[in-house]
């Protein structure tokens, strides 16, 4: 057995946390290892002699293997405001990033852009820099996505990439170091040391806070890999630093993992068990995003009135102004599963309420506040800042959810429904819960309950023993559904999940293919008949920016979450009559739909608006 996989095994059994280091041991081990030297622990392409000396001397000063066997025990509650002690073998300033600059790259989901949110948080707290020029990055991490093979294809190209950069890098710079973070490094741990030795440091979704460490132990030539998983690391105390100064939208994490285990999903294996946020944290960090967007508009006002209003420049090449922050997006692997337990007096054992002809994989769990008990309190910080949410269970949406996004105007009216497949016996041996017949009818109950509401799905082509039969099952779903927005893939296997171990990825990749495209055709046949019924409406659009296509047309987002696209003109602001504006990011503003296709919507703009002020004309 390789001495990082026993590591692993023997941490996992004694259930230690961040402190019982993956990379410490590693580094013990390589050296009662020596044949491991050239692999797990390369020399530094550039070392002083009395710098790896003393590196040395307190590594082998420090605990042994037996000292974290005798003094293994339950991990404790960490208060946000303790800080650690550095390890022995590492002295407080070498943890210390010294204004090295870090480049980062975000692939896959949104959680991992807040993932990577996190991580920059935590790295800027130590001293390191960030840069957006590759070429003058001094760590290069990467936050990974493991869902389908060709996500990870993706990184391995990536990596062959960085490799000549790392063997270019002069010898007059510190060396380049090269991360991978997120569910890749989760997924196959060592694997990737072993096969790029260019990696310098693992750390799993649950490891951001060790980067710090494993980066000073990887400025000493070694390896150093984290790839724990927690039972309740959530980064409640850790506020994401937004990764675009001109956003108009954040993510927010209010709940980490999954314990549904559908027989396709590798996320229970890379993202570890669910568990959820204290709703007071989760507040905290919405309150502080909306003092920003109101700081923002505060000041946008003031150079408003301050400056002249004869005439209209035209508008330079990049948009100018901003608005802040007015859209958050509550995330979740499983997100409207959320449960705060953190408060005894709801703990008490009150029944789940689940969708009408739903199940769950596990026993039921009870108590605790609910996902419709957070919504009502993050609607209610800011009624001028939009909410959405994902991604849901379509077992999670019981009557109480509905209704309050029916009732609060800046809850965004699409719900994203994860269907995956329109076969019941396919549903069965994809272990989600529903047949096709309940899923159907929370669609009619949604739609009874949410009028107007925007609809988008999730479906898999050529899942395990999926028949010609099956197949035209789920396109009868697509057009009978007549879904908004849709994310279609080919069926991908991944190891450890059930489908890996029971059951057979039996249909030619070819025949995935041919049946991904008819899915991808429906869909867009019947997602342009669904947009269709926009044209002649009046809708409230977020202003992004620039259309990507054209200068003189401005974007953004309607309230289903598709993209409207209007030409760059001035026009009226309803709070302040016989003002002419140009719309900014982060404005509110009215668009009249005149056409519209699979994706897109176009019109003309109205206005300038707020929320609150547009319920009297949509």
């Amino acid at each position: 057995m390789h001495p990082l996989q026993c590591v692993l095994q023997v941490q996992r059994s004694l259930g230690w946390g961040p402190l019982a280091s993956v990379s410490w041991l590693s580094l013990r081990m390589c050296r009662a290892h020596s044949s491991l030297s050239s692999t797990m622990c390369p020399s530094p392409e550039r070392q002083e002699d009395g710098a790896r000396k003393d590196f040395s001397s307190r590594l082998a000063a420090g605990p042994t293997f037996q000292h974290f066997l005798k003094s293994a025990s339950a991990p404790q509650e960490k208060l946000s405001s303790e800080v650690e002690d550095p390890p022995p073998y590492l002295m407080m300033d070498e943890l210390l990033g010294r204004q090295r600059k870090v480049y980062l790259e975000t692939y896959g989901c949104q959680m991992n852009v807040n993932d990577t949110e996190i991580a920059w948080s935590i790295l800027q707290k130590s001293g390191y820099l960030r840069t957006s020029n590759l070429q003058e990055a001094d760590v290069i991490l990467l936050v990974t996505c493991s869902i389908r093979e060709k996500a990870e294809q993706t990184i391995w190209n990536r990596l062959h990439q960085l490799k000549a950069l790392k063997t270019r890098r002069p010898r007059s710079r510190v060396p380049l170091r090269i991360g991978i973070l997120g569910c890749m490094a989760e997924r196959l741990k060592e694997e990737i040391l072993n096969r790029e030795k260019m990696v310098d440091i693992l750390a799993g979704p649950d490891a951001y806070r060790d980067l710090p460490r494993l980066l000073a132990v990887a400025e000493s030539g070694q390896q150093a890999a984290n790839v724990l998983l927690s039972l309740d690391e959530t980064y409640a105390d850790v506020m994401p630093v937004q990764t675009s100064a001109s956003a108009t939208s954040a993510f927010v994490s209010i709940m980490r993992g999954c314990d549904n285990m559908c027989s396709y999903c590798i996320v229970p294996f890379t993202r570890g068990r669910e568990r959820s946020r204290p709703i007071a944290s989760i507040l905290e960090e919405v309150k502080k995003l909306s003092e920003q967007r109101r700081g923002f508009s505060m000041l946008f006002r003031l150079v408003s009135i301050s400056r002249p209003q004869v005439f209209l420049p035209p508008r330079p090449p990049k948009v100018l102004g901003l608005q802040g922050l007015k859209e958050v997006t509550l995330l979740g692997q499983n997100v409207n599963s959320f449960r705060d337990n953190s408060e005894v007096q709801f703990n008490s054992a009150v029944p789940t309420n689940l969708s009408r002809g739903f199940t769950t994989n596990y026993k039921t769990k009870q108590g605790g506040l609910r996902f419709a008990h957070l919504l009502d309190q993050v609607s209610r910080v800011d009624p001028e800042m939009r909410i959405r949410f994902t991604s849901p269970h379509p077992k999670d949406f019981p009557d109480e959810v509905l209704q309050l996004i029916h009732e609060r105007d800046n809850i965004c009216k699409q719900i994203h429904l994860p269907a995956q497949s329109g076969s019941s016996r396919v549903l069965e041996a994809m272990r989600r819960g529903y047949s096709r017949e309940a899923y159907v009818e929370l669609v009619h109950h949604i739609r009874e309950s949410i009028p107007g509401v925007s609809l988008s799905s999730d479906f898999i082509a050529g899942f395990c023993g999926e028949t010609e039969e099956d197949h035209v099952q789920t396109v009868s779903l697509l057009r009978e559904v007549q879904y908004n927005m849709g994310f279609l893939f080919a069926y991908s296997m991944r190891q450890k999940t059930r489908a890996y171990h029971r059951l057979k990825d039996d249909v030619p990749e070819e025949v995935k293919l041919r049946r991904l495209e008819e899915l991808i055709t429906i869909f867009r046949e019947e997602a342009t008949k669904a947009n269709q019924t926009s044209v002649g409406c009046t809708q409230l659009v977020l202003v992004e920016g620039l259309s990507k296509r054209s200068a003189t047309d401005l974007c953004g987002r309607n309230d289903g979450n598709l993209k409207v696209i209007f030409p760059d003109a001035e026009m009226e602001d309803v709070n302040n009559p016989g003002l002419r504006v140009r719309a900014q990011p982060g404005d509110y503003v009215l668009v009249k739909i005149t056409s519209a296709s699979s994706q897109t919507l176009r019109g003309h703009v109205l206005c300038r608006t707020t929320l609150r002020d547009s319920s009297a004309y949509c």
